[in-house]
């Protein structure tokens, strides 16, 4: 089969998105990807070869009010020049599937499901069978003159009304540059998002109870608003809902049940990029891998 991919955005990518600071790339959107597959591993080792893709690390840490603790987990992987600088290898034609009128053997909407409902007409199976609810998130850029916290690449926090998780960008770009990346809980993204600059000062003061950042302002500040961020019910099974073309519209083809989610590679927890392969993750941490916006590969 042909296959073609059309990506709704200005440039392919999604969620892994990137703004430019000074020309300085930060990832706003996923925040890395794990390997658990071995054909995308072997993709993965060329993108190495060629500078797209660095090992970040295989350690985050876990924070609660009560303390922090390092956890072992797979290995992480970031893009010297962003998530997205991958993906703007691959050759996207120009026309593609669509849900009016164009013929296609199969058509798969890789998107959240508010969003897919927008394409398929009301009424009609494919559309009444993609209601699950997403949550909001929102993601805070902040960078300051210097560095002044220990390092800790990456924070999964609990128990927190605001945040859910921190990505020390400096690290994961390897240059050390004293900005760090926090997704917000789904709570406060729903209170800033029509005016999704107002959930900075908030976002600063809770980033300040986990990070030791500078008493001075940040002199980098940007929020970033993901409307559909991750499901808000938790589901023991995913589901992969294959269309096909009949007649000129879409049916659902399949409904199929895949493996238990683990947790830390699924489609409901986080905002990360995931790539099913190589390393094994803790399902005794799963829980914790709720930082913000994720993508899967799976065979």
């Amino acid at each position: 089969h042909e296959v073609v991919v059309r990506d709704t955005g200005r440039r392919p990518g999604g969620r892994m998105a990137l703004r430019r600071h000074d020309g300085r790339v930060v990832d706003i959107g996923a925040s890395y990807f794990t390997v658990r597959d071995d054909a995308f591993a072997a993709v993965v080792d060329d993108w190495e070869l060629r500078g797209l893709a660095r090992p970040w690390t295989d350690r985050f840490t876990a924070w609660t009010p009560s303390g922090r603790e390092v956890k072992p987990g797979p290995l992480r992987w970031a893009a010297p020049d962003g998530l997205r600088s991958p993906v703007g290898r691959v050759e996207v034609g120009a026309d593609g599937p669509s849900v009016d009128g164009e013929r296609a053997d199969a058509v798969v909407l890789a998107m959240p499901d508010p969003q897919a409902r927008r394409l398929l007409e009301p009424g009609t199976p494919a559309h009444d069978v993609l209601d699950d609810p997403y949550e909001p998130a929102l993601a805070l850029t902040a960078g300051w003159d210097e560095r002044t916290w220990p390092d800790e690449n990456g924070i999964f926090v609990g128990d927190h009304a605001d945040l859910a998780w921190v990505a020390d960008d400096g690290l994961r770009r390897g240059d050390r540059a004293p900005v760090l990346v926090a997704h917000s809980t789904a709570g406060r993204a729903e209170q800033h998002l029509d005016d999704p600059a107002s959930a900075a000062g908030p976002m600063l003061a809770a980033l300040r109870e986990v990070v030791e950042v500078p008493d001075t302002e940040p002199s980098l500040v940007h929020v970033q608003r993901w409307t559909f961020s991750r499901p808000a019910l938790a589901a023991e099974v995913a589901h992969l809902v294959a269309m096909r073309a009949l007649r000129g519209g879409l049916e659902p083809h399949r409904r199929a049940a895949l493996p238990e989610r683990d947790g830390g590679d699924d489609l409901a927890g986080a905002s990360h990029l995931h790539a099913t392969g190589r390393h094994h993750t803790r399902r005794d941490d799963a829980r914790r891998e709720h930082d913000g916006l994720a993508a899967t590969h799976r065979r």
